[in-house]
């Protein structure tokens, strides 16, 4: 068998140590820009990147990982809804920073199932996972203690866990439903319904509560026109808002708690030709082209992932610091198109 010119068997997988004696260099030198230390002088960075180019040198990230205390170099992101665009933006930007740590993501869906939830938790635990970022669907986290306190930390993003104590990362919900409610009783709306769901007791808690302030400062009965649905449905939020209108004293204004919520107000409205004020919370890529204008809370949702994994890696780091919660902040755009007068706008699918 012939080796390479490097000294090199060309059957094997090279090492740091061919690496610096193709670039004439010592194994330190190649270890410090294996690892991006900066202060390596930028003419042996070079070489050294060169030789490992040449000899198509990989780090050994486990090795690595083991080295710094950490096990497989791969974290956990549990999520709701693959199809969901909220949690496929949350799963993006979770997976660039953990690109940076040059950590892999697993990402899973619990499908809203809070024993699916739990299945998953304990397999990637099983898998020795360095740690898990969780949009909870259920409303008892008491069954990561254990793990937790082993020294596998855990990320609640978009809800705060039940039954643990864990950093978080949330959105506020509350200021932002508050801020719009207050903006509908300043163009002059008393009537103000509101349009709820269950599937998220903790966020839509939140935003009834922002609702319920704002009516509340300003002498409105919040429960005058109020719904709460038992299911996302669009068509199950359309047979609300038209048992609304067919009241007596009908709304005039409306607040949506999620996108999917408007999309069957819309639907409704324009079937019956009706003209009603709208606000939801949940900005969404089509909101510019709905055929009603409407005013929505919007937020960075690539803030929300990239928040909740930084603060992973950064409990990874300092697993003995105290626990924290982090919130991204909302605001208020306005969305939809007008129609034009006496043109019938085509239902929504």
């Amino acid at each position: 068998m012939t080796d390479q010119a490097d000294g090199s068997d060309p059957g094997r997988r090279p090492t740091m140590v061919d690496v610096a004696r193709a670039a004439g260099v010592s194994l330190k030198t190649v270890s410090r820009v294996a690892n991006e230390v900066p202060t390596v002088r930028a003419d042996l960075a070079e070489r050294v990147q060169g030789a490992m180019a040449e000899l198509g040198f990989k780090r050994n990230h486990v090795a690595a990982n083991l080295r710094s205390g950490r096990t497989t170099a791969t974290i956990g992101l549990i999520i709701r809804d693959l199809a969901n665009p909220f949690y496929s933006t949350i799963a993006a930007a979770a997976t660039a920073v953990a690109e940076r740590f040059d950590t892999r993501l697993i990402t899973a869906s619990s499908g809203w199932d809070p024993a699916r939830e739990r299945e998953l938790v304990l397999d990637l635990f099983e898998r020795r996972v360095d740690g898990l970022i969780v949009v909870p669907s259920g409303d008892d986290q008491s069954y990561f203690r254990t793990e937790i306190d082993r020294g596998t930390p855990a990320v609640f993003i978009d809800s705060p866990p039940d039954g643990c104590r864990a950093d978080t990362a949330l959105l506020d919900n509350r200021t932002g439903t508050r801020d719009l409610v207050r903006r509908l009783i300043a163009e002059g709306h008393r009537g103000i319904g509101t349009v709820t769901d269950t599937l998220n007791a903790y966020t839509m808690g939140e935003r009834r509560a922002g609702a319920r302030e704002a009516l509340g400062e300003a002498g409105i009965d919040g429960g005058r026109h109020a719904a709460r649905l038992h299911s996302d449905r669009p068509r199950s939020a359309g047979d609300a808002v038209g048992a609304m209108l067919d009241a007596p004293d009908p709304p005039t204004a409306l607040f949506c708690g999620n996108n999917r919520i408007l999309l069957g107000v819309v639907e409704e409205m324009v079937r019956r030709r009706t003209r009603l004020r709208l606000a939801a919370f949940d900005d969404f890529e089509f909101a510019p082209l709905l055929p009603r204008p409407v005013t929505v809370v919007g937020y960075d949702t690539r803030e929300l992932g990239r928040l909740a994994a930084e603060m992973l890696f950064r409990r990874l780091e300092s697993p003995g610091a105290e626990t924290s919660n982090h919130v991204v902040p909302t605001y208020l755009v306005d969305r939809g198109t007008e129609p034009a007068p006496g043109r019938r706008s085509p239902p929504l699918p």
